[in-house]
């Protein structure tokens, strides 16, 4: 009995080592950072190799979905939203799957990322864009599945699949000129409103310039529609820090108004404390 128990957990231990041991994937997994123009697109996919076998129309039927390489699915993941073939794609993560014919792949886009290899069934509702590309023949073999980031611009990028002696491109533009553009406006129309409470809250939180801090403050104030309780009691307190009792006074009733009818008993403390202390009738 002695012998069959030591036994026994020197076959345990032996299959416990074993089963520590790492071996490569036969496809590996590859993940790809690239910025285009000011967009994140990161792409991650599984490369399986062609080991003597014939991949299109064989391997890869013509004709069925294809999970565009190997294992789990290729995901793809903007930043921003993105333009495929005229269609729209918003921010965010994509399964890609392709339907090859012999000169022409169908690509899509899938909302849901959490198939492993192909769904049962494409579900329209989940292709947020369906592109067709046509494919061209290559002199020579790719023996490993390959998706590259080619013909890079400030506004542009194309997909190229590769593998066997086949290849093909898909372009997406992403919105950099729309976005410097927007950039671009704002800074040459001026401060906003929050730039100059921002700066007017540091500077009265830090004790400098005051004079500077009211000047930015009240400046805010012009050009917000319908200020904020706790934007009142900032400029209050900055009245008040200033001297000046009588619009410190103003801005926390007008505070403390709002801050009642918002229903928060943080604020309507504050501003009562402060119309006491500084002698508001």
């Amino acid at each position: 009995m002695k012998k069959l128990v030591l036994f026994t957990f020197a076959l345990t231990l032996m299959f416990s080592v074993n089963a520590q041991i790492e071996t490569p994937q036969p496809s590996p997994f590859t993940k790809i950072e690239q910025k285009v123009g000011l967009t994140d697109v990161t792409l991650e996919y599984s490369r399986p190799s062609m080991n003597g076998r014939t991949i299109f129309g064989d391997l890869v039927p013509y004709g069925k979905v294809w999970r565009v390489g190997a294992n789990k699915n290729t995901i793809i993941t903007f930043s921003d939203a993105v333009v495929v073939g005229g269609q729209e794609l918003k921010a965010g993560a994509y399964a890609i799957f392709i339907t090859p014919s012999k000169t022409s792949w169908d690509v899509v886009f899938y909302s849901d990322t959490n198939n492993w290899g192909t769904p049962k069934t494409i579900e329209a509702s989940k292709v947020a864009a369906k592109v067709t590309i046509e494919t061209m023949e290559l002199p020579m073999n790719v023996e490993t599945f390959t998706i590259t980031f080619d013909n890079l611009t400030s506004g542009s990028a194309e997909l190229g699949f590769i593998w066997e002696n086949t290849m093909a491109n898909l372009k997406f533009e992403v919105p950099t000129d729309k976005t410097v553009t927007a950039a671009i406006e704002k800074v040459m129309s001026g401060p906003s409103a929050g730039d100059y409470y921002a700066a007017a809250v540091y500077n009265l939180g830090e004790g400098k310039d005051l004079e500077k801090a009211k000047e930015w403050m009240d400046k805010a104030m012009s050009m917000t529609k319908d200020p904020k309780f706790y934007q009142l009691r900032k400029q209050s307190l900055l009245y008040a820090a200033l001297g000046d009792k009588k619009n410190a006074i103003a801005a926390a009733k007008k505070s403390l108004a709002k801050s009642e009818a918002a229903g928060n008993a943080d604020y309507v403390k504050m501003n009562k404390d402060s119309l006491k202390e500084w002698g508001a009738k």
